[in-house]
């Protein structure tokens, strides 16, 4: 039996070689069991940064960071529908989740959906269900299995034993500039899902001015090689491309998104966009899913699941059954925090809204506190923004419509994110006409 070195795997990958299934596979589990040193683990990304991977390695990388942990089996359930789930590659006022989720547990599939944090400039799932007081959103897995049976849906964070090769790596490569790797991204997203027990997954791969990857080439790269990975480990899988050089959605923060959501599932306002790509991802759910025959009778259900309230009731269990109160739809502001000053954005100079740096207000909010610089950052959940102006919108003290209305502790913290969102924002003179949100599909 040969020595494992991984100082030789990583010299194969510095030279521009490539690796088989079983160095792949020690490796990786030498990151999970501490046996490959940190030092050889940055390495081992920056080769694989700078080199690149093959299609096999990719896969080979997917299935072993799959295996380092728990995966799910569903079987033993005797679940009476597909197991199915979305990912997106995060971007600001994406509350796509929260929406989605009872959606396909309303049209008989089951969504044990493993959400992540915020960091930098996008908000994450499990931060906006924390906002939920008592929810319990890193289940033990004999209770995530039983609300997903019952319920059919539980929005939640990974546990310590999934995919916890990514856990060491994603923190490595955070501080070694080598998170950019196509190959490594491909990795650490589908890991976790795959260790879902998934048989169906979209993917909503982000390109704009508040997109990991702004360039839609390079979006459009990445969404291709996550379908390539997953589709080439089993996993049947359809990504969208969404714009993301607005915010999606009437609000960003924590409390003020599960407000939207809650109202949006209730049958109050609902934003265009914001269903336009939830709409889309659920439709591709259903079909991966062999729940419909096509994409139209997929969307017709999804309107359905929603106009009926049948997915509030889904939203609502899923929030009791994971500790939440009973009755968080029908008095949310007795839960959710609201924060004590509110002051409307006034643009520059009147005008068409064209364009908005959604870096730079995401970097806002984070300012406010309603996002993370570190992984162990806290977050206020009360504190955001709401009445989003869409672009194209006449904004202006004349026509009596802000950029947007913001939610802060303080009236000094308001005024700074304030004068921010100003300048992240660009008038025009000339009528704008907003794009459709929905741009591309791989599948």
């Amino acid at each position: 039996m040969s020595v494992f070195l991984p100082q030789e795997i990583i010299r194969t990958k510095r030279d521009g070689g490539a690796l088989t299934a079983a160095e792949i596979a020690a490796f990786v589990t030498g990151i999970a069991d501490g046996s490959v040193s940190e030092g050889q683990a940055a390495a081992f990304a920056m080769a694989v940064y700078l080199r690149g991977m093959e299609l096999p390695e990719r896969i080979a990388l997917l299935r072993a960071m799959t295996a380092s942990g728990t995966v799910l089996d569903w079987r033993p359930d005797a679940l009476p529908g597909p197991v199915l789930d979305k990912h997106s590659t995060g971007g600001v006022g994406d509350k796509v989740s929260l929406i989605l989720a009872p959606i396909i547990a309303a049209c008989g599939g089951f969504v044990p959906m493993i959400s992540g944090r915020g960091l930098g400039h996008t908000g994450g799932t499990l931060d906006k269900m924390d906002a939920i007081p008592g929810y319990v959103g890193q289940p033990d897995t004999p209770l995530l299995r039983r609300v997903v049976a019952s319920v059919g849906c539980a929005i939640v964070g990974a546990t310590a034993d999934i995919a916890p090769a990514d856990r060491r790596l994603y923190a490595i490569r955070d501080v070694t500039a080598t998170v950019e790797s196509i190959d490594l991204i491909t990795a650490s997203i589908l890991s976790k899902k795959l260790a879902a027990g998934l048989q169906g997954l979209v993917l909503d791969v982000k390109f704009g001015s508040g997109a990991f990857m702004p360039e839609y080439p390079r979006a459009e790269g990445l969404a291709q090689a996550l379908v390539q990975a997953a589709r080439g480990a089993g996993l049947p899988t359809v990504a969208l491309l969404t714009d993301m050089d607005q915010v999606l959605g009437d609000s960003a923060g924590n409390a003020v998104e599960v407000r939207e959501c809650l109202t949006l599932l209730t049958g109050g306002a609902r934003d265009e966009r914001l269903w336009q790509v939830t709409r889309a991802q659920a439709a591709e759910l259903l079909l991966l899913g062999g729940l419909v025959a096509d994409l139209a009778d997929a969307e017709t259900k999804v309107t359905q699941a929603l106009d009926s309230g049948a997915a509030a009731e889904r939203f609502a269990r899923m929030v009791a059954a994971l500790g939440g109160p009973a009755d968080l739809l029908e008095r949310p502001d007795a839960y959710l925090a609201q924060a004590p000053v509110t002051l409307p954005v006034w643009p520059l100079e009147d005008g068409f809204l064209a364009a908005q740096d959604v870096r730079a207000i995401g970097l806002a909010l984070v300012g406010l506190g309603g996002g993370r610089v570190r992984p162990s950052d806290g977050i206020d959940a009360a504190v955001g923004l709401t009445n989003m102006a869409p672009l194209g919108s006449v904004v202006g003290r004349q026509a009596g419509r802000p950029l947007a209305l913001i939610h802060a502790r303080s009236a000094d913290a308001a005024a700074e994110a304030a004068s921010a969102i100003a300048k992240a924002c660009r008038i025009s003179h000339t009528i704008v006409t907003n794009r459709a949100p929905v741009a591309g599909r791989i599948g």
